[in-house]
């Protein structure tokens, strides 16, 4: 069994190591040293920095140490959720043209989930049953109406149980309402003004800074869970002419699956979203979007460099987790749609990225969800793991214990579409006009190549349908796959 042997860290704070029984007597020595001593920080040398700690470190500090400030010696976490945007708008992970560097320099310092996914939705505001997912762990049929109950397994009172101060700041609507209301400070903004300001994400940053700086300067030694999710990039989207002007508009890239109208009605073509270009889509009026979207994106990246470099000169930096990701994806020009109601990857897949003390620089292909993270940062913490979480805890998959913490994904969108996928096939079922369809993402990443009608799938699509049946048991989703009075699959776009 391990006893915990306490050092001194870089901000003269007590840290505690894992080492043999016979080192608690010199521990004590220590202690008793340092009481006579003056402030710790007299001690170490100033220049001295400490090693960033193990996952298994922050584990012994959760359970068997509190240090003379108090604080459990727990990490801080700060989670970064966007709004609405695409896996592949990351430089560092594969986009040539977008100008991240902030988010890059996570990415190539963190560990990645190249497969991480927004479960689905009950509603065309994807966000909304997507933020309440992630704050509370489970999937959205475990609830009526909807928010997602605050007297549920939650994010904010986990942490808070743990020991946290809890921090919230995001957009106003269309979030998980009353577990918000559970952060020990919970503020919104003005979802537009911050859009058209040109300068998104900067109030968030500004005031997130500022209460970092007044919580260091009030002795409150704490760890801190900051939660802020910016109304960016979701449209509408005005980035300033600084960011604008890093990019070419006529040299931006259509997407590989550009199209300029959806081959067939998937449901949800008439809604808001899929109003915000005429039909066709035309390549110069994708173009456009994108130079928007990027410059949006830009715009976002230069303030979440402003936090990191403020948490860097707090001295935050080496006992912080950071974790970036959105709450779904966009199509923009992808299939011919601008939305993201659809199934497909472009709109259901996210970035996730962790970066911070114990977690290795790498990746992974697992298939994830966003509602992991809940399970996830407890264990990372060493607090309790809620019981009853759709959610499964990533930390194996991070410390490289285990390769995957499911084999299929299940993903839901109304009562208009449903898919599921293992680690290369995906199928994607349309119960109102009897269609599916099967995509190789091996071979084909971008779902330009539907297989449904290759008799030699035939055994793999009823092998999946039936999976997904298991999955949609397991969720107590009754959506029926097919119907017996199909509506006609064409879709005629209304006159622009």
């Amino acid at each position: 069994m391990d006893t915990v042997l306490c050092g001194i860290d870089g901000a003269g704070r007590t840290r505690p190591n894992s080492l043999s029984l016979a080192g608690a007597a010199i521990c004590l020595a220590i202690l008793v040293l340092l009481a006579g001593a003056g402030p710790a920080s007299n001690v170490a040398p100033v220049d001295q920095k400490p090693k960033s700690p193990t996952l298994h470190s922050f584990r012994l500090r959760s359970t068997s140490y509190v240090g003379q400030d108090g604080d459990g010696a727990r990490p801080n976490v700060l989670l970064l959720l966007t709004d609405d945007q695409r896996a592949d708008t990351i430089a560092a992970l594969g986009n040539p043209v977008i100008k991240t560097p902030a988010m890059d320099s996570l990415a190539r310092r963190g560990f990645v989930f190249r497969n991480a996914f927004c479960f689905g939705s009950n509603v065309p505001a994807v966000c909304l049953p997507s933020r309440n997912m992630l704050m509370s762990g489970r999937a959205y049929f475990r609830w009526e109406g909807n928010f997602a109950p605050a007297d549920k397994p939650n994010f904010p009172v986990a942490l808070k149980q743990a020991g946290y101060v809890t921090y919230h700041h995001g957009k106003r609507g269309n979030s998980a309402e009353h577990i918000q209301a559970k952060f020990d400070v919970s503020k919104y903004l003005a979802n537009d003004l911050d859009r058209e300001g040109g300068e998104p994400g900067r109030t968030i940053v500004d005031e997130a800074i500022e209460f970092l700086k007044r919580k260091q300067a009030g002795g409150d030694h704490r760890p801190f869970f900051m939660y802020l999710a910016p109304p960016d990039p979701h449209d509408p989207r005005v980035a300033a002419p600084r960011y604008l002007d890093m990019y070419q508009r006529d040299r931006i890239p259509l997407p590989k699956n550009y199209m300029p109208l959806h081959p067939f009605d998937n449901g949800e073509m008439r809604i808001r979203d899929e109003l915000l270009a005429p039909w066709p889509r035309t390549p110069e009026e994708i173009r456009r979007h994108l130079h928007e979207y990027y410059a949006d994106i830009t715009g976002l990246d230069h303030h979440v460099g402003r936090l990191l470099a403020a948490l860097e000169g707090l001295g935050l930096s080496d006992d912080t987790i950071v974790i970036f990701s959105s709450d779904n994806g966009l199509a923009i020009g992808s299939h011919g749609l601008m939305g993201k109601q659809s199934l497909y990857e472009h709109s259901a897949k996210v970035p996730l990225i962790l970066a911070g003390p114990g977690i290795p620089k790498g990746g992974s292909d697992a298939l994830v969800y966003l509602m992991d993270l809940l399970p996830t940062v407890c264990e990372l913490v060493g607090a309790p793991v809620p019981a009853d979480l759709d959610g499964k805890s990533l930390k194996g998959v991070i410390e490289g214990n285990s390769n995957s913490v499911r084999d299929t994904l299940f993903y839901a969108y109304r009562h208009v579409q449903r898919a599921i996928r293992d680690d290369r096939f995906k199928l994607i079922l349309y119960p109102r006009i009897n269609k599916k369809q099967l995509f190789d993402l091996a071979g084909d990443p971008d779902e330009l190549h539907d297989l449904s009608a290759d008799p030699a799938q035939a055994r793999r699509i009823e092998q999946m349908t039936a999976k997904l049946g298991d999955w949609q048991r397991q969720m107590s989703d009754s959506c029926p796959l097919t119907s017996s009075t199909p509506q006609a699959p064409t879709f005629t776009p209304p006159h622009n």
